[in-house]
């Protein structure tokens, strides 16, 4: 069996978001053996030793029962049969989104045997034990996740030569597609009588599950499988539908008319994958609610469009491209986020390594028209200002924050905010001096960056520029939300160093951000991550992500605790979005 098969590929990306630079040079070999040159290299090879060379690198180790060595090109380090698959399997579920399938660096640095065989063994499994200052955890001594036993099987396996995973076609993607519910029998009407448009689905990442939980009545109504490790859950415009994504490129389609609520349909559109969208226009140039969806995959880099009530495979689109700046062919541009245009039949497409913005219009997928925007390098995730109109997207690896126009269809502005913005989704309100601005955490310093996105009429100067930087208490900081009904700005800062700032929250009043913010320690254990607000806007729902989770519920009024929703089946939650709120663009 190959080696990729063993690949689960899941980082919680909302947790560190990954990137994956691969620079690859075709050389036109002669039959005399010409000279190859390959990016930054300062060595050359003739056309046959190249040749030899790349058949060395390709090669699998075959691997016997009882695990004999995994032979390396110029490995100095090597690991047995079951040693190094554990170490594949790791590396893909932890490491993969930051650093890249093919380890060339983004978000996370370059882990390529050029830069790791170097610093050795002993400094590399130090560093995952230990983490960095430039926000990567301590995979053993921050998270306790790895022992150091672990720290150091990784470290060798990083000084080895990276394995290509193979290309998913049609064909493969066909293969995986199933409806279990057919359109015709399906209701046309809700069949139970729960406030569906206030349920939270909710992401219980380790499980490979999702939970549906009733915001009335706090109940979990259902437990469904998904893919692997999923990142983001998306909601049609009608809100019946709700469409997962798992880090396995494994797409879920479930019904919430349904009792019980049900997966109807599943497909796996490539080996990794990290986003999803539904088609939300409705207007002059048709009516596309509901009709159709869309994957980003990470691996093979593209976007896969897809029939939006039954998941049918439609269109493959490879990403592979040239970066914006250095205008060098890159052969791993991963698809960081999707949103769905208020203005046209559009999604908007954030593609990595190229520094790329895509607006797709769906409108004719025969004939698919793509808007290309140059923007900035290792985009990632975004959401929208407060208008709809304008879309803003964390290039985090270059500290800014990129702004579309998807009216006009262009580049509106770019926006240095500070260490690694982090948005999520971000979040609007109304400053009380400075006028609308759109606000982001950052992973690299312990701030939120208010961008002004619609300034006071006296103030006009200040549109597209950070107009404050909110001490927050800590760095590491992933997500961030407040409501149109709310007063208050909530900040996690799941990632910090600190242990009493993970399991903490950040609370400004937005009335009076001059004021000092209250800090409230929600938990002894696991982190706190990821806050949503119901339907009314009235609760602040919040997730202690640890293998036995809870969700903690907020009257944001008073900032008190309503309930904690506790069940055995909650196991690692993360991400939470309520029907209304994510269906309308609501943050």
């Amino acid at each position: 069996m190959k080696l990729w098969l063993v690949i689960v590929i899941s980082v919680f990306s909302f947790v560190i978001m990954g990137t994956g630079v691969v620079q690859k040079a075709e050389a036109e070999l002669s039959e005399e053996g010409r000279q190859v040159a390959k990016p930054n290299a300062e060595a050359q090879l003739s056309g046959e030793e190249y040749k030899k060379a790349n058949v060395v690198q390709k090669a699998e180790a075959e691997l016997s029962e009882e695990g004999r060595q995994v032979a390396k090109p110029n490995a100095e380090v090597q690991l047995s049969g079951e040693e190094y698959k554990k170490a594949n399997w790791e590396y893909f579920n932890r490491c993969g989104g930051c650093h890249g399938m093919l380890r060339k660096g983004a978000t996370g640095n370059a882990l390529t045997p050029d830069r790791t065989k170097p610093m050795g063994t002993e400094r590399l499994k130090n560093i995952i034990f230990n983490g960095t200052k430039g926000g990567m955890p301590g995979w053993g001594a921050g998270v306790n996740i790895y022992t150091m036993e672990d720290a150091e099987l990784l470290a060798k396996y990083i000084q080895m030569e990276p394995e290509v995973p193979p290309e998913f076609n049609m064909k493969d993607i066909r293969a995986t597609w199933k409806v279990y519910v057919p359109v015709e029998k399906r209701p046309t009407k809700p069949v139970h009588h729960r406030n569906w448009e206030n349920f939270f689905g909710v992401i219980l990442r380790d499980a490979g599950k999702i939970a549906i939980i009733d915001g009335d009545t706090k109940e979990v109504v259902s437990v469904l499988d998904s893919g692997f490790a999923v990142h983001t859950l998306r909601y049609s415009k009608s809100g019946r539908y709700l469409y997962t994504i798992g880090r396995d490129a494994k797409a879920t389609l479930v019904d919430l008319w349904m009792d019980p609520i049900q997966t109807i349909a599943e497909v796996k559109t490539g080996l990794d994958a990290r986003s999803i969208e539904s088609s939300k226009y409705k207007g002059r140039k048709g009516d596309f609610v509901d009709k159709l969806a869309v994957v980003g995959n990470y691996w093979p880099p593209s976007y896969v469009i897809l029939d939006g009530l039954t998941l049918e495979p439609l269109k493959i689109v490879s990403t592979r491209s040239y970066t914006y700046d250095t205008q060098e062919y890159h052969v791993e541009p991963r698809v960081a986020s999707i949103v769905a245009s208020h203005f046209a039949p559009e999604w908007v497409l954030n593609v990595k390594e190229t520094g790329l913005i895509l607006l797709v219009d769906y409108s004719d997928i025969k004939n698919l028209k793509v808007t290309t925007i140059e923007s900035e390098r290792f985009l990632h995730d975004g959401g929208w200002d407060k208008s709809h109109r304008y879309f803003l997207v964390a290039a985090n690896m270059r500290d800014k924050l990129v702004v579309v126009d998807t009216k006009t269809k262009k580049l509106e502005a770019i926006v240095e905010t500070g260490i690694k913005p982090h948005p999520g989704r971000g979040t609007n309100f109304k400053d009380p001096e400075y006028g609308w601005v759109y606000a982001t955490p950052h992973l690299g310093e312990a701030a939120v960056a208010l961008v002004c996105t619609k300034p006071r009429h006296d103030k006009t100067e200040n549109r597209w520029k950070v107009v404050r930087k909110l001490k927050v208490a800590g760095d590491g900081g992933l997500f961030i939300k407040t409501h149109p009904k709310s007063h208050h700005l909530w900040v996690d800062h799941t990632l910090s160093k600190d242990v009493d700032a993970q399991r903490s929250v950040t609370v400004y009043d937005i009335r009076h951000l001059d004021k000092e913010p209250k800090v409230l320690k929600l938990t002894d254990k696991g982190r706190i991550v990821h806050m949503e607000y119901n339907k009314g806007g009235d609760e602040l729902w919040i997730s202690v992500w640890d293998r036995e989770g809870e969700i903690i519920v907020f009257d944001d009024e008073t900032l008190t605790e309503k309930a904690r929703i506790t069940d055995p089946r909650l196991v690692t939650p993360t991400g939470k979005f309520n029907v209304y709120n994510t269906r309308l663009d609501i943050y």
